[in-house]
């Protein structure tokens, strides 16, 4: 038997890395921080968070927005800053003026407001503060320095106008003008495009076979939903918004995130229910549809959280034919009942002393030995609330305590898997039955990785031999590939070796039994190394662990039908 708090005295593997945080950039749910840019022998760049991070239309009368402008080399801010701040919804100007900070970290109250009747919204918008002597035309407010502790007392200038009175991405563009000292200058600026998104709330409603009123809000981050529909016949829900599916486009999105919220006294979405999530027809990733019964008593609230690998994945599916599409389709489609397991265990710091957080991690009974098996992993804080833009890491080890799987992510700048609604599923194979454990380290929250919940704990879970009716391939039929083999994969992905390099790689591997893949007929003689565009992005999502081992062996397989492989027997 394991101890429930082995992990404490485990130093291997993923937990050996302690207080690291990762020169990192990428959005968060309210936060975004840019690439660094190169400043003397600095990289400096630019972080914008929201206060409240989670901000949604017509629910608060102002808020905060954070711009930090430090070196990711030593997580130092930079003095006596200039900044010119542009805020941008829909290629539309909301705002756009100067402002000066004397410790790098600039702070601006944000107050809505509606109704503007301005052609262009950005002549509604004024300013308030007083221009610095030393920075001419840059705004300044002189008093109390602003921590994220005293936001209602602070210093700090203003901006008033139709700036998130829609919910939707918004693009916050920051040039840095001059830093280290007002007077100074800089000969190019420095440009960063940093995004948030601001959610908003739209009211519907749908009559059951019965003529039950039933009343559903969605939540969307992105744009205004449309078309809602309730299908009677499989009590699916549908919508639809405006999205553009050009490749260009696709490629700069990062998250598109909307909430379906049901009453759970609607039994097809009683607590408990699984559900399967749709968009544009093609089933989405189980780890892109999150169900929360928490954070409301009487309400379910169903995450469609599709991330860029999702929607390339959408677009690979659909073809070309798919590009000129302006809107996103959703479907919500609930599932019989699930017998679910759980268990809870809590988190302890380095020095063992408990941590405010918990982890209940659950399991559907009938996955079992030899299946991949879809854990989901829930956070909660010290008031029972779901913990919000979680990073954390796991490793699962069998009774033997041998490392059966780990996962820290899937980007290696940004160190831990992103739970941005604290939770979050992973599929981990479990070879055998018997007793395995689960180590999981929470890394911290935010952008900053806000050490506040972070902590270290396990689970010990039964794994019994699960239904043979599940979908997941044996053990004899599954084909198994070493991790490091994502690697050679990774390098060709990157445009770091030719198609050539790749395919004698891969040959290499098969060749030598490193890589077993079922009988293929072998097509005629290659006429060239091209490998085709497809077989790189399949390969892509696989390195970057959004599709599986079968997947990429699929796309081997096609080369060698096709010729442009060719494996000595």
């Amino acid at each position: 038997m394991y101890s429930k708090f082995a992990l404490f005295i485990i130093v291997i593997g993923i937990f050996t890395v302690s207080g690291i945080i990762p020169d990192a950039f990428g959005h968060g749910l309210g936060g975004d921080q840019a690439p660094p840019l190169t400043f003397g022998d600095m990289e400096v760049t630019v972080r914008t968070q929201l206060t409240p991070y989670d901000l949604t239309v017509g629910e608060v009368i102002s808020a905060n927005m954070q711009i930090r402008f430090f070196d990711t080399l030593t997580d130092k801010n930079l003095d006596k800053v200039t900044f010119r701040v542009e805020v941008w919804q829909g290629g539309e100007l909301l705002a756009r003026n100067l402002f000066y900070d004397t410790d790098g970290r600039l702070d601006i109250k944000i107050k809505p407001k509606f109704g503007c009747d301005e052609f262009r919204l950005v002549d509604c918008t004024i300013y308030g503060g007083s221009e610095h002597v030393s920075a001419p035309g840059a705004l300044f407010v002189q008093g109390q320095a602003c921590t994220d502790d005293n936001l209602d007392i602070c210093a700090r200038p203003t901006i008033t106008g139709p700036i998130f009175v829609k919910g939707g991405l918004y693009k916050i563009r920051v040039d840095i003008e001059a830093a280290t000292s007002p007077r100074t200058v800089l000969a190019t600026l420095l440009s960063y495009e940093t995004f948030v998104s601001v959610a908003q709330e739209q009211n519907f409603l749908f009559k059951t076979a019965n003529a039950e009123e039933i009343p559903v809000v969605i939540k969307t981050y992105y744009d205004d939903v449309d078309n809602f529909k309730f299908d009677q016949s499989d009590d699916s829900i549908s919508f639809n918004m405006p999205f553009d599916w050009n490749p260009d486009y696709v490629d700069l999105v990062q998250l598109v995130h909307e909430e379906v919220k049901v009453p759970k006294s609607f039994t097809p979405y009683a607590e408990g229910k699984q559900f399967k999530g749709y968009v544009n027809g093609i089933e989405i990733d189980q780890r892109a549809l999150l169900n929360d019964p928490y954070s409301y008593e009487n309400t379910n609230i169903i995450h469609f959280l599709i991330t860029k690998n999702e929607l390339l994945k959408i677009n690979q599916a659909l073809g070309s034919d798919n590009y000129d599409n302006k809107k996103m389709d959703f479907k919500l489609l609930p599932l019989s009942g699930v017998s679910k397991s759980s268990t809870e265990f809590y988190l302890v710091d380095t020095t063992n002393d408990q941590v405010p957080t918990t982890v209940s991690i659950s399991w559907d009974g009938k996955y079992g030995a030899n299946q991949e098996i879809p854990f989901e992993f829930t956070f909660f804080d010290e008031n029972r609330q779901l913990i919000k833009d979680i990073r954390y890491a796991y490793v699962v080890f069998d009774e033997l305590n041998q490392e059966i799987d780990s996962n820290v992510g899937n980007d290696p700048s940004i160190l831990g898997i992103l739970s941005n609604e604290g939770i979050d599923v992973q599929r981990i194979f479990v070879p055998s039955q018997g007793q395995i454990r689960i180590d999981v380290r929470v890394l911290g929250t935010g952008l900053d990785y806000d050490p506040k919940y972070a902590g270290i704990g396990s689970a010990i879970i039964e794994i019994g031999p699960g239904s043979p009716s599940t979908t997941t391939p044996p053990m004899s039929e599954k084909t198994q590939i070493p991790s490091w083999i994502k690697f050679t994969a990774g390098v060709w992905v990157d445009g770091d070796s030719s198609d050539a390099e790749f395919i004698s790689a891969i040959q290499y591997l098969i060749e030598n039994k490193i890589i077993v893949i079922p009988p293929t007929a072998q097509g005629s003689d290659a006429q060239s190394n091209e490998v085709p565009s497809w077989i790189k992005f399949t390969t892509g999502v696989w390195v970057d662990g959004d599709s599986s081992d079968a997947e990429f062996i699929s796309a081997i397989q096609f080369l060698i039908k096709e010729g442009i492989m060719r494996i000595q027997s």
